[in-house]
């Protein structure tokens, strides 16, 4: 009998509830469940959040299954025992600075970090030091039903070497030291790691694993969006092991899985146009025979017949889906039935090609040339032009190296929609579904799969097939590095082979992971230069009016240089030089699903509207109220869950938000002579959504908001500093949140 852990990448999710959880999806687009306090599953999740307002954390189950898709349980025939072990761990600190795709060796070894000269986070800590820099509580046991543990400091297995933050002072030279009993406890600003997460099982003796709290801190004022010295996070993944026994005696066998555990989905019922499943499932085709009638050996089959309804149609209802969380109105066409999409006829053939040469073709990486098909906005006839599809930001439109300005579908997706134009395809609902499961499938692909800069969850990585065993199945590095008792590796780099170690697919996301929540929403990407995503700008500013902006590459040679207006005599002038996107630029997203941008107010009631400061069914700014990163790093839990209200019926979704926490917000109308100084302007008001530093005012709002306000009055949370220096610009180039 073959056995299995499914799903083979489980994916939980972090909450600041201390009270309840929720259970992960079991398919691609799907709510999370509700479970009681073992993990046993129930129905479909009523809430999001505690009385308290804290999200809930997600937890995914893993069970054992046999060949034909059949579970096995604690109670099945000739099972004695199932015992579980899962090893987290968090190697953020200990790893590079992200630095959009460099350190992505899919680009050639001369891409490597290295040779791109990427900083370590925390540089001053050397050599094996740097160990000391990942959260690392050990593995973890369960077996049996009901039981529990967690990834603390308390139950470190006996003579596993364990890191954690709390363990060690960082020196004013940025070096670390062992705490003494004379140290301050904790961390200056934000929360202490000291846990990331917990193990259960339910009745049946299924695996359950839990998460962190959200939880970031450190001993520095930040200093960047992306990974400031002494922080930790969280964040975690790491492998997941269980040992059969058999009560007739036959040997026991032990089974490996592994699992991510990410941000919240805050519209988990809103699909990326290309998920994780997407990504592993092109690295299958094209790097591990999956469907050899496809693609064997690296080559598309060009005689393969593609699936209309299992291949196509998912993607054009996604098109569909963004609407709910940004305004990307050229997309909606594309999930319009301007024409059959299903039928297959010669007489449908040009409607197919057309609609199919809308789609950008994806880049060749092993091209070094910056002028690729990424590169490319708009689809133009003389004066005529339509942007490409899909219309997102691609993995790189930030930096000047290894640049990729636009989304594409991966090198599967865009293969069997090339089939489809061409007619090589059936429209058959009885259609034979691929050799991975649905629960395999469903884990990751309610994940970000592109675009990767870095990601949501995880990144670039796992589109490298040097990190996996075949499959949807991560390669494991136990038995080869000895980390069992050496502890883990801070330096070593899985995509060059042999396997990972727990920590390894999110070790290269932002610390603290709210970065990305915050800065990696929209993007203006240059559309007409395919060596420049952005350049160094001199603006020269009068008290009133730009007088000139000049934009030049890093050789000082100028790129752009616009003069709005002349400088008047005895005027201030004020000077300013930072990097910023190259005009002209395209309005785009990063990752819409994962970080909503546009969205729909959804309060109905009087008290909600009262709260909310708005009317049902206005379209706002999905983080109003959030004004700063360091906002979001204490406040991300108070963001909205973007929901389906209209689910019962599959043609007419309706989504808006749920759960948002509006009693932590104030609200006032600026009227916009405040800003120019013309009182007639004053007859326009603009809407100011913000914090209120005043707890008790705060808790004077409602019940819900009393409740609030004691959770926040009892956790542990250490005013957060910023740099004397600032954080510069995120790497949209802007502050302006439209």
């Amino acid at each position: 009998m073959n056995l299995k852990i499914s799903p083979s990448v489980g994916v939980a999710r972090l909450g600041n509830s201390q009270k309840q959880f929720c259970l992960s999806p079991d398919t691609i687009g799907g709510l999370p469940f509700e479970a009681d306090q073992f993990g046993n599953k129930l129905g479909p999740v009523k809430n999001f959040k505690d009385d308290e307002s804290q999200v809930r954390r997600q937890g995914q189950v893993f069970k054992i299954v046999d060949e034909n898709g059949n579970e096995i349980t604690i109670d099945s025939p000739n099972i004695e025992s199932m015992e579980w072990t899962v090893h987290l761990a968090n190697k953020k600190a200990a790893w590079y600075q992200f630095s959009e795709l460099k350190g992505n060796l899919l680009f050639g070894p001369e891409n490597s970090y290295e040779n791109q000269d990427v900083d370590l986070r925390n540089p001053s800590v050397k050599d094996e030091a740097r160990q000391a820099l990942i959260v690392d509580p050990g593995p973890r046991t369960v077996s049996g039903a009901k039981q529990s543990i967690s990834f603390d400091k308390n139950n470190v297995p006996n003579g596993y070497p364990a890191q954690f933050p709390s363990d060690y002072v960082f020196e004013k030279n940025g070096t670390l030291r062992l705490r003494t009993p004379d140290d301050p406890k904790g961390v200056k600003y934000g929360t202490e790691i000291l846990t990331l997460g917990d193990l259960k099982t339910d009745d049946d003796g299924r695996l359950i694993v839990l998460g962190g709290y959200g939880h970031a801190g450190g001993d520095e004022p930040l200093t960047s969006y992306g990974g400031s010295n002494t922080w930790h996070d969280d964040i975690s993944d790491g492998p997941v092991y269980c040992t059969i026994t058999f009560k007739d005696n036959t040997e026991p066998i032990t089974l490996n899985a592994w699992v991510i555990v990410g941000s919240p989905d805050f519209a988990p019922e809103i699909v990326n146009i290309s998920n994780l499943s997407d990504t592993m499932f092109d690295v299958g085709v094209r790097c591990f025979n999956l469907v050899p009638e496809m693609c064997k050996d690296g080559q598309f089959d060009k005689s393969y017949k593609v699936n209309y309804q299992r291949d196509i149609l998912p993607i054009v209802k996604r098109f569909a889906a963004y609407q709910w969380v940004a305004n990307v109105q050229s997309m909606m066409t594309f999930s319009a039935n301007v024409f059959d999409l299903s039928d297959p006829s010669d007489d449908n053939k040009a409607n197919r090609q057309n609609y199919f040469a809308y789609f950008r073709r994806p880049n060749d990486k092993s091209d070094t040339s910056s002028n690729q098909p990424q590169s490319e906005l708009f689809k133009k006839d003389g004066d005529n032009m339509f942007p490409m599809m899909p219309l997102n930001s691609g993995s790189n439109s930030v930096s000047n190296v290894n640049i990729v300005k636009f989304l594409a579908l991966n090198d599967t997706q865009y293969f069997m929609l090339e089939q489809w134009a061409n007619g090589d395809f059936e429209n058959n609902t009885d259609y034979q579904p691929f050799t991975i499961s649905k629960e395999d499938q469903a884990s990751v692909g309610n994940c970000v799969g592109l675009p990767m800069c870095p990601g949501i969850e995880v990144t670039w990585s796992l589109q490298n097939p040097n990190i996996y065993e075949t499959s949807y199945i991560i390669a494991d590095q136990k038995g080869l590095g000895g980390y069992n008792k050496t502890g883990l590796t801070p330096s070593r780099d899985e995509t060059e082979g042999g396997g990972c170690q727990p920590g390894d697919l999110t070790k290269r996301m932002a610390c603290p992971w709210q970065a990305d929540f915050f800065q990696c929403t929209v993007q203006p990407v240059n559309f007409t230069n395919p060596d420049f995503n952005k350049a160094n700008v001199t603006t020269i500013d009068t008290v009133r009016t730009t007088t000139n902006k000049t934009w030049t590459n890093p050789d000082e040679k100028s790129l752009h240089e616009i003069v709005q207006s002349k400088t008047e005599e005895n005027t201030r002038i004020y000077e300013n030089s930072h990097k910023e996107p190259l005009p002209p630029t395209y309005y785009s997203y990063w990752w819409p699903p994962q970080s909503p941008w546009d969205v729909l107010n959804g309060e109905t009631t009087l008290e909600g509207q009262m709260h909310s400061h708005l009317p049902s069914g206005q379209q706002v700014n999905y983080a109003r109220g959030i004004n700063s990163f360091v906002q979001m790093v204490e406040h991300w839990s108070a963001m909205a869950f973007i929901r389906n209200v209209n689910s019962q019926d599959k043609g007419f979704p309706y989504f808006t938000e749920t759960e948002r926490t509006h009693e932590l917000f104030s609200f006032k109308e600026l009227g916009i002579g405040q800003v120019t100084g013309n009182d007639a302007d004053n007859e326009t008001t603009v809407p100011i959504f913000y914090i209120d530093e005043d707890l008790k005012s705060i808790g004077e709002k409602s019940e819900k908001a009393r409740k609030l306000v004691a959770f926040l009055e009892r956790r542990t949370f250490k005013k957060i500093k910023i740099s004397s220096e600032g954080l510069g610009l995120p790497r949209s180039g802007t502050r302006m949140r439209r």
